[in-house]
C-alpha cells in the first residue's frame, strides 16, 4: 500500500512537471483543428518552430508557444499586439567577498587545536533575460517580426 502511494506521488509530480515543458506536438494536439487548416509547407514550418509574415496568433502560438510578456498599443494607424519572447540566462560578473572561512588544525607544540580565518570568496552570478523575438500583430495577423541575430 505504501509503495503503490509514493509511486503514484511520483508519477503526478512527473506529470506536473512536464506539463511545464510544452513541444510543439504537445500545442498541436491542443489546437488540432487549426493546424490541420494550414497548407503542408506551412505545417513544415510551425514544426520547426520558423514563424513568417502573415501568421495569425494561433499559428505563431503553435511555433514558437506562449510569449513571455503581450502588450498592446492603439495608434493613429489602429491597433495592435506585441508578443515578446525572451531569452534568461545567467551572467558571470566575477567573485566577491562573502566572508570569512574558519579553518581548525592542531598545533603539536602546544597540544592544542587552534584556529586561524582567510578571506572567503564566491562566484557572483547575475540572472538576465534578453528579448530575443517580437511579433507585432496588425488585424490578427504578423506584420512585423523582430530577431536578435545572436
Amino acid at each position: 500500500m505504501n509503495r503503490r502511494l509514493v509511486t503514484t506521488f511520483l508519477l503526478a509530480a512527473s506529470f506536473g512537471f512536464l506539463a511545464g515543458c510544452q513541444s510543439v506536438n504537445d500545442r498541436i494536439a491542443q489546437k488540432p483543428e487549426v493546424f490541420a487548416s494550414i497548407d503542408k509547407a506551412t505545417q513544415d514550418k510551425i514544426r520547426q518552430g520558423i514563424i513568417d509574415l502573415g501568421y495569425t496568433e494561433d499559428m505563431v502560438y503553435l511555433a514558437l508557444g506562449a510569449p513571455d510578456q503581450k502588450r498592446e498599443s492603439i495608434t493613429a494607424a489602429g491597433a495592435s499586439v506585441v508578443w515578446i519572447y525572451n531569452t534568461y540566462y545567467q551572467r558571470y560578473d566575477g567573485t566577491a567577498f562573502v566572508g570569512y572561512e574558519r579553518r581548525v588544525f592542531y598545533d603539536p607544540q602546544l597540544k592544542t587545536y587552534r584556529f586561524s580565518y582567510h578571506p572567503a570568496y564566491a562566484d557572483v552570478y547575475h540572472d538576465d533575460t534578453e528579448e530575443r523575438i517580437r511579433v507585432v500583430f496588425k488585424a490578427g495577423k504578423a506584420a512585423v517580426i523582430e530577431q536578435s541575430k545572436d
